[in-house]
């Protein structure tokens, strides 16, 4: 199952396909007893999504059935041991991909020439996505990090590692060859050749960074500059051979720190606004100016959701499940926002106040 959305992927999921591109959305859970039902809910939902294939009338027998052996692999795929909040497959004639969320999403399924992916959008800009590098003298690894977890990553060709031939420290020490692993010309070029691919991955897929390892690994990556500018160190030795427990223990006092930072932030910003009358709250007001391209910071508190429909003017409360209800229109703001370039910022629940769980700062 994917996790990690980058602009490529994002961009490839954006990409038009051949008619029918089909996106089964579902709710999920992540522990006892609200995860019982979600084999059934899933097995489900994959059901309706052929079923409309088949009352489809411009979908044709081949594709029917290309897409039929596409969602049936998507499932077998899917281990719901691991799943989060929220579960998602496209699948399309040729290809399919199921995806896991940290946010919740709906349960729906979209008949339509590309795939449903603000909720994919939504969720990665909530998870606060991060990478860490944990450096040591024969292996870099990368780890991909959200909101409660890492996970190691093969993207931007890591792991790199070396042979350790010539790591005999004592024999080294013996013979006067050793003032120090990270001052050994081979261990210098090692790493620089991991500073040019961590480099090279920012710029596809840029995050904050974080860099573990030992006080003498961390001084040369200073010293090898690039990335070292753009990123925290973390002066934690071993997790390069770590798993990704030992690595979140470390990470995690450093990202709790910055989330209070950073809705501190929000806050200030939003008060601010006030005073310049550039501030809108409530769904039906965000909407309306995420629409016209003037929020400028959005901020949502993690577990918002909400129903509305849209009388033509305004957007009112609605029921779930009605015709014309629109339940992730938190998502599709998350989206339009981004979109237009506006900065996203996941807080708390309760940090808005009165504010109906969504805020913003607008441009103008």
């Amino acid at each position: 199952m994917e996790h990690a959305l980058s602009p490529t992927t994002l961009a490839e999921l954006r990409r038009p396909r051949p008619y029918p591109a089909v996106s089964v959305l579902t709710p999920t859970h992540r522990r006892e007893p609200d995860n019982a039902q979600d084999s059934v809910r899933l097995r489900n939902v994959v059901a309706e999504a052929k079923k409309q294939l088949e009352n489809d009338p411009s979908v044709t027998r081949e594709r029917r059935s290309d897409v039929f052996r596409q969602l049936d692999q998507a499932l077998a795929e899917v281990d719901l041991t691991y799943t989060e909040d929220g579960l998602v497959i496209f699948a399309a004639p040729g290809e399919h991909q199921v995806w896991s969320l940290a946010r919740s999403v709906p349960e729906r399924v979209v008949l339509a020439d590309t795939f449903l992916t603000r909720n994919l959008v939504s969720a990665h800009a909530a998870e606060r996505p991060f990478w860490v590098l944990s450096l040591s003298a024969d292996r870099v690894t990368l780890w991909n990090g959200g909101v409660d977890r890492v996970a190691e990553s093969r993207a931007g060709g890591f792991p790199q590692t070396r042979s350790r031939q010539n790591f005999d420290a004592e024999r080294r020490e013996q013979i006067g060859d050793m003032p120090s692993t990270f001052r050994d010309e081979d261990t210098k070029h090692f790493l620089r050749d991991a500073n040019t691919a961590m480099a090279a991955l920012l710029r596809e897929d840029p995050r904050p960074l974080y860099v573990t390892g030992e006080q003498a690994a961390l001084s040369l990556w200073e010293e090898l500059g690039n990335v070292a500018r753009q990123s925290i160190p973390v002066q934690h030795g071993g997790l390069s051979h770590a798993g990704p427990e030992a690595v979140w223990q470390a990470i995690r006092p450093l990202l709790a720190a910055e989330s209070r930072r950073s809705t501190a932030s929000v806050t200030r910003e939003l008060e601010s606004a006030r005073g310049h009358k550039t501030f809108a709250a409530g769904v039906d007001e965000v909407w309306q100016n995420a629409r016209e391209g003037r929020v400028r910071l959005l901020a949502v508190e993690e577990n918002y959701r909400t129903t509305v429909r849209d009388d033509g003017d305004h957007l009112i409360p609605a029921v779930g499940g009605d015709l014309d209800s629109r339940d992730d229109i938190v998502d599709e703001i998350v989206e339009q926002c981004l979109e237009t370039g506006a900065e996203v910022r996941f807080v708390p629940d309760g940090t808005l106040g009165d504010e109906s769980g969504i805020a913003g700062v607008l441009r103008y």
